[in-house]
């Protein structure tokens, strides 16, 4: 695996089917390319309500909110402003079954946000269907330069290994773990669904690995 170099990367945009993948798979590509000044824009795909779809006290319309609201306040702490993030709304567990018009989606969102010199997108290969379609869509969006990231690892096939590692270190590991853990839907805060999603210690500490791993593609 080889370390993962950016000089040059003035664009970048990163596709997550999920609130929270977008921090999971990139954390600290984004950081540092804000640092660098580069521009980074983040398209979430559906609106993340699949996670505690029974729960009664917090129904579809608020937990999309709250969702959007942590991921928004998660960016802006790495210094992605809420006008570079877009919210496509689809519906989370959905995107398999959509079709066609899905598909069309969001291709037109990641055609309008042209111009970005490095793509960053789910893997292939995840395991989970969203991921997977969104993967096979962005896979058609033009980009110089382009990474998958993979959030959950194929339980069928083997996942094809990365080809490149970022070195968060010690401290950029801390700090990714605490940015995860600002997603507070996902940690137990929704206690009135049993079948509701809830990130467990040892995926949070998969996500929030010192080592960030890429797999670059071509087109």
């Amino acid at each position: 695996m080889k370390p993962l170099r950016l000089n040059g990367v003035r664009s970048v945009l990163v596709v997550a089917p999920h609130p929270d993948d977008e921090v999971i798979g990139a954390f600290g590509l984004m950081r540092l390319m804000r640092r660098r000044g580069a521009r980074v824009r983040v398209v979430i795909v559906t609106d993340g309500a699949g996670s505690h779809p029974n729960s009664r006290t917090w129904p579809r319309a608020r937990l999309v909110g709250a969702r959007a609201r942590e991921t928004r306040a998660a960016l802006r702490g790495i210094g992605i402003g809420a006008g570079d993030v877009r919210f496509l709304t689809l519906p989370d567990g959905g995107l398999g079954v959509g079709g066609g018009s899905v598909r069309r989606v969001v291709a037109r969102a990641l055609a309008q946000a042209r111009g970005h010199d490095l793509l960053v997108m789910p893997a292939r290969d995840d395991d989970h269907p969203d991921h997977r379609v969104v993967s096979s869509v962005a896979a058609d969006c033009p980009a110089i330069r382009r990474l998958e990231y993979l959030v959950w690892p194929n339980r069928q096939v083997r996942a094809r290994p990365a080809t490149h590692g970022f070195a968060l270190g010690t401290a950029g590991a801390a700090a990714k773990r605490g940015v995860i853990l600002r997603y507070r839907s996902q940690f137990g805060m929704i206690d009135d669904d049993p079948g509701g999603f809830t990130i467990s210690r040892r995926e949070l500490a998969a996500f929030a690995h010192p080592v960030e791993r890429y797999r670059e593609t071509a087109r």
